[in-house]
């Protein structure tokens, strides 16, 4: 792979970051890339792996997610090579935004997830985060799977109910 390609991609992904106006998971990346066809998986792999190698992307695992968000540093290299970006890719992408914008926000900024913490224990993790600002960020011991499972999806159902109660009972 020619290294303006991959130059290219690191664009494409780092002007995704920046138009988000915050965290992207690397799947929503990978829709958008591939469903365009620019590049193919194992590239965009390669892709993402150099730009946390080289400090301009940190990625956050939350369960079987990874996130990512652009650093200064990966701000800087946008503002000095993103014209590298043909303009209609980036027509393509504020498109994108326009029309997933609130689909995208709304996958990003709530959180839920568990791991297991010891023989027959769980603990879950929920988050609720607006504006890359944390709302809230929850840990709870689950004693089994299926209640951890249970939680996360209660979570992401109701996780606006579950805000305002605790809000309005800690007030």
């Amino acid at each position: 792979m020619s290294s303006q390609y991959l130059t290219l991609y690191k664009m494409i992904v780092l002007y995704m970051l920046r138009r988000s106006e915050g965290r992207l998971s690397k799947a929503q990346i990978y829709d958008f890339i591939l469903e365009k066809e620019y590049t193919n998986f194992l590239t965009l792999q390669e892709v993402f792996s150099e730009l946390a190698d080289s400090d301009l992307i940190t990625e956050k695992s939350e369960g079987n997610r990874t996130y990512l968000e652009m650093t200064d540093a990966g701000s800087e290299t946008l503002d000095f090579f993103g014209n590298r970006i043909n303009p209609s890719i980036k027509e393509e992408i504020d498109e994108y935004f326009k029309e997933n914008g609130m689909k995208l926000r709304d996958e990003t900024s709530i959180g839920a997830y568990y791991k297991k913490t010891g023989e027959n224990e769980y603990t879950v993790y929920l988050s609720a985060n607006e504006a890359g600002s944390t709302l809230i960020d929850i840990s709870i011991p689950a004693w089994t799977e299926e209640a951890a499972i249970s939680m996360c999806d209660n979570w992401k159902e109701k996780n606006s109910e579950i805000y305002r109660y605790l809000l309005t009972q800690l007030m």
